[in-house]
């Protein structure tokens, strides 16, 4: 076994595929979608509902910390076609920084959070913690959905388009903004400017709990994914590895705004790569995607169809620029390079 050390982020797609299928869960039958690559949550049947079960930490951001935990691990629930229901949360916070006013406010910032999208906080733990350097929180997120509802990433067939809501980039836009507000300054960004950008978190917005409810609504959806850590790329990928498919995906066709384009430009970060919260990948049947479209677009909310769906044996083409080429892939998501 190699003994090299793994970049931070998430585990490589072969080691952790490895380790799922080594390590595969009991035979309890009411465990209806178990741990994958791209699979957001896991689904366990309670009879006459289904209880979806996700964690997710925090580990990039060091501002409203709290208010990503709730949104990143809603995101989870939505995306398997759930309500988010009931959030718990264990909090490090570093001893060298530890005031009451620190952890009040990651206190309060998740419950803020959690009122918006009508979840109850449930439990969790709090403790002083050597040995980091920034707060970190961990969340867990429960859901309940119909048996017949629940959407998986593993859903997706030749002949399906993708669509790809908001945008590229946006969390990341929030998290350039105020990791970096002072560097950003000096550099001569404008004040106003960075404001936006530090108001991604809730415009655009990080959740996109409502943006699976309209395209459930709308028409029928054969998978959803949330794209974070690796960013879209990294999304795309894992959505076609759970549902062993092939994909052309049109870089063209890719939504990023100017603030996310020019901030990504400013630390050499590929949009493609780096973490995306606030867009939902959506797999629906080309017959589909107009009403979801359309329905997104009456609510607000912008989308764009990046991808058709192609049998395994096609690979994952991504043309740009009218440039074929294997769709990019990231080991590192791109905002480490803000942290190394």
């Amino acid at each position: 076994m190699s003994k090299h050390l793994l970049p931070p982020g998430k585990l490589p797609h072969d080691l952790l595929t490895r380790l799922v299928q080594r390590y595969a869960p009991g035979n309890d039958p009411r465990l209806l979608v178990p741990p994958g690559v791209g699979e957001d949550a896991a689904v366990i049947d309670f009879g006459d509902r289904c209880l979806v079960v996700k964690t997710d930490p925090i580990t990039f951001a060091t501002d409203a910390v709290g208010w990503y935990a709730v949104h990143v691990n809603a995101n989870d629930i939505a995306a398997m076609g759930a309500r988010p229901t009931f959030f718990l949360a264990t909090i490090l916070v570093p001893a060298h920084t530890a005031t009451e006013e620190l952890i009040e406010s990651i206190f309060a910032s998740i419950h803020a959070a959690a009122d918006e999208l009508g979840v109850t906080v449930c439990g969790g733990h709090t403790e002083i913690t050597p040995g980091i350097d920034r707060p970190l929180v961990v969340g867990q997120m429960l859901g309940e959905v119909d048996r017949d509802d629940v959407v998986r990433s593993s859903g997706l067939v030749p002949g399906d388009v993708v669509l790809l809501t908001k945008g590229m980039a946006i969390e990341a836009t929030a998290i350039i903004a105020r990791e970096r507000r002072a560097d950003l300054v000096a550099r001569g960004y404008d004040a106003l400017m960075l404001e936006r950008c530090c108001d991604y978190l809730t415009n655009p917005g990080i959740s996109v709990v409502a943006d699976a409810r309209i395209a459930l609504q709308a028409g029928q959806v054969h998978a959803m994914h949330d794209p974070t850590e690796g960013g879209v790329a990294t999304g795309l990928f894992e959505l076609a590895e759970a549902s062993d498919v092939g994909l052309d995906v049109d870089g063209d066709a890719l939504p990023i705004s100017a603030d996310s384009k020019q901030l990504c430009q400013e630390f050499d970060l590929d949009p493609l790569g780096v973490i995306s919260s606030g867009a939902l990948l959506i797999g629906c049947p080309a017959e589909s995607a107009e009403a979801i479209s359309s329905a997104l677009e009456e609510a607000g909310v912008l989308s764009a169809c990046i991808a058709h769906v192609k049998e395994r044996a096609h690979g994952l083409r991504f043309e740009y620029g009218g440039d074929i080429r294997p769709l990019p892939r990231f080991a590192v998501d791109e905002i480490t390079k803000l942290f190394g």
